[in-house]
């Protein structure tokens, strides 16, 4: 199951009066080749138990949890994984695993009454699928990546040519057999590239190749295609496939660090005139509620998010059945969670949830500066109402 489907799986789950646990671990070696993260959960998970009454419910169904995530963390963890996220709630029949080659900067345990999916989307949105294509006039091999590792790998070999003088050809008479040849294999690279691209369902292209096969990729490829290219990296079709994900991981950072300022300014722009744009949280809460928002550009962390002002449409489902200000089970938080009001950290939650049962694409902005002004939270829509 992909990180998409599994985010969906989660986003569906409806708040419950029981604890629910989303614990986060940074499941990279130490300098003795072993996890790290035991510590911190012999630790967490045992202190955020007792917060429960002794023979409670609540502490029935949390503690059944803990020993299950115990066992998982012993026996089914793979050695390649750097992250790893747990989402369990007994009671609920709710216990989600995720195993990442990305890698998760800090252990983190929430518990609250849903899971706790801003971390996750965010792993989503830093290492999102994309494909690299590197050429030359002879050899194309397409890469497929996704979570920051390789998912799928083809190669699309040309007809090699030579020179020679069988048959008394004349130079010219040559020079036009080599590019005949050139521009086949262009064809045959598109249509294996476009293949890749409807099966895979990739939005991002990066290419790299020579002089003479560049121009022919471009030349071929439908418009459709063509869009979805990003950026251009200097690799020689050959290279080894270490240097393509190290390589192509850089462009996409560097892509994703030129294109969230054109976002901001889209959306910003577009609320401005009235057209397909919203900022700040409330309406953009309303819009995704509504359905119309094709990408939510979010703040990068948790706590950069204001708080969300009371009586707002959040506040009031999460206290639905409570005080008015908290949700019935408590929350309790270590890691980034633990320094935003909990409040602060149900809003970002139900903006993730939304945003992935409508479909909406999820962009997290790491510039802090660019949404300061609009409560950390802005859109572009797909119409206005």
């Amino acid at each position: 199951m992909s990180l998409t489907d599994q985010l969906a799986r989660l986003a569906d789950f409806e708040p419950a009066p029981y604890p629910v646990v989303s614990l986060y671990l940074n499941a990279q070696p130490g300098p003795t080749g072993r996890d790290q993260f035991q510590t911190f959960v012999r630790k967490e998970l045992p202190a955020r138990s007792r917060t429960y009454p002794a023979n409670s419910p609540e502490r029935e169904s949390l503690d059944r949890d803990l020993e299950k995530i115990a066992s998982y963390l012993e026996t089914d963890i793979d050695p390649s994984a750097n992250g790893v996220a747990i989402f369990a709630c007994a009671a609920g029949e709710l216990f989600e695993t995720v195993q990442l080659t990305a890698p998760i900067d800090r252990h983190s345990l929430y518990i609250g009454d849903q899971p706790h999916l801003y971390p996750l989307a965010r792993i989503e949105s830093q290492f999102p699928r994309y494909a690299a294509v590197l050429a030359d006039t002879n050899t194309a091999r397409i890469f497929v990546y996704a979570m920051g590792e390789l998912v799928s790998e083809e190669e699309v070999k040309g007809t090699k040519t030579r020179r020679t003088s069988q048959g008394g050809w004349s130079q010219a008479r040559y020079q036009r057999h080599i590019e005949n040849f050139h521009l086949l294999h262009a064809k045959e690279v598109v249509e294996a590239l476009e293949r890749v691209v409807q099966q895979e369902g990739i939005d991002t292209i990066l290419v790299a190749g020579d002089e003479v096969i560049l121009p022919l990729l471009r030349e071929q490829m439908p418009k459709h295609l063509s869009d979805k290219i990003v950026d251009r990296m200097k690799l020689d079709a050959y290279a080894p496939a270490d240097e393509v994900l190290t390589t192509s991981l850089a462009a996409m950072k560097r892509v994703r660090e030129e294109t969230e300022r054109e976002k901001v300014d889209a959306a910003v722009g577009g609320y401005r005139s009235g057209g397909l744009g919203v900022v700040g949280q409330e309406d953009t809460l309303d819009a995704l509620i509504k359905g119309q928002v094709d990408e939510l550009l979010i703040a990068s962390s948790v706590r950069e998010l204001q708080a969300v002002a009371k009586g707002s449409a959040v506040q009031t489902a999460s206290a639905a059945g409570g005080s008015g200000d908290e949700p019935l089970v408590q929350t309790v938080a270590a890691g980034e969670a633990a320094d935003a009001a909990p409040r602060t950290v149900r809003f970002a939650d139900e903006l993730i949830a939304k945003a992935t049962q409508t479909a909406s694409r999820i962009t997290f902005v790491e510039d802090s500066s660019l949404l300061a002004d609009y409560g950390g939270v802005a859109a572009m829509l797909r119409f206005r109402i």
